[in-house]
């Protein structure tokens, strides 16, 4: 087991050198700090006010949260102090949006995304390495930050300044991986609680969301300016953790462990037969009334 664990990390590290060898950088285009809708208060007040909610729904003394493993614990605080901290970075980069103040937006994600997969390692993989994964993760997420930024220096000996990195593919990898593991994992893998289609809820609801992003003008458009698509992003992302909340709440120890793929196989092979079944006591009843 232990091999395969070095094989599989040699394996990914090998895949992240050649895609980073054979793919052209991508650098941090200006028009994106340029929003359709230049209202920023009462944006930025409905997500600080659901951000700040949400990070409390889980520590309310009413609610109760099963929680069997000590590395879920952590990786979800975490997860909850990154929704939290997003709150406050998105405010402060909207206010006056540029790159430095982007790094404080998008920082506080790569916390929640990196979180969310060390649970899921934990929860359907293997305790212990999912747990292991937590800080290096994290660090992962921020390493992907700060290469991204783009630092600026002036060589002693000329006028000019020169840019080093500025390169969005690490972060674009922290933020995509997450999006398509989970939901494949989710289906594919036992879970070790109930309510398992609330993580295919929220990460449809964030697929939802970085659609609205890139079409942040045009539905600015349709809507005769009444919202635009990155206000619309904004709420879609939020629903990603009272999605993530609410399986917390309601979730209990999965006694049988069956994914969401075998699950869905028995339903729909109970379905054929159930159908099968009605066609069949119909046409006997047809039979019946002919011979009659």
């Amino acid at each position: 087991m232990r091999k395969r664990t070095v094989y599989a990390w040699g394996v990914a590290i090998l895949c992240f050198v050649v895609l980073m060898m054979v793919t052209p950088a991508i650098p941090q285009s200006q028009a994106y700090h340029d929003f359709a809708d230049k209202r920023r208060f009462l944006g930025q007040l409905l997500s600080l006010s659901l951000s700040l909610s949400l990070m409390g729904l889980p520590f309310s003394s009413n609610l109760y949260i099963l929680f069997l493993l000590q590395g879920e614990l952590w990786g979800w605080t975490c997860f909850y102090v990154g929704v939290a901290a997003v709150a406050f970075g998105s405010a402060y980069y909207h206010l006056k949006p540029n790159d430095a103040r982007l790094v404080w937006d998008r920082l506080p994600m790569t916390i929640a995304f990196t979180s969310i997969m060390a649970i899921f390692i934990i929860e359907r993989i293997d305790e212990r390495k999912g747990t292991i994964s937590v800080v290096p993760l994290l660090l992962a997420g921020i390493i992907s930050i700060l290469y991204w930024r783009q630092a600026t220096t002036t060589h002693p000996c000329y006028c000019h300044s020169f840019k080093f990195f500025d390169d969005l593919r690490p972060y674009a990898l922290v933020q995509f991986l997450p999006c398509i593991a989970i939901p494949v994992m989710a289906i594919l893998l036992p879970p070790m609680y109930t309510h398992s289609t609330y993580w295919l809820w929220a990460a449809v609801f964030y697929l939802l969301a970085k659609v609205e992003e890139a079409a942040d003008k045009p539905i600015y458009n349709w809507t005769h300016h009444i919202v635009s698509g990155h206000t619309l992003k904004h709420l879609c992302a939020a629903m990603v953790p009272v999605f993530l909340t609410l399986m917390l709440a309601k979730r209990t120890i999965e006694t049988e462990r069956q994914s969401l793929l075998q699950i869905w196989k028995v339903s729909w092979k109970t379905k054929v037969r159930s159908n099968g079944s009605e066609e069949e006591t119909a046409s006997y009843a047809a039979v019946s009334v002919v011979e009659s």
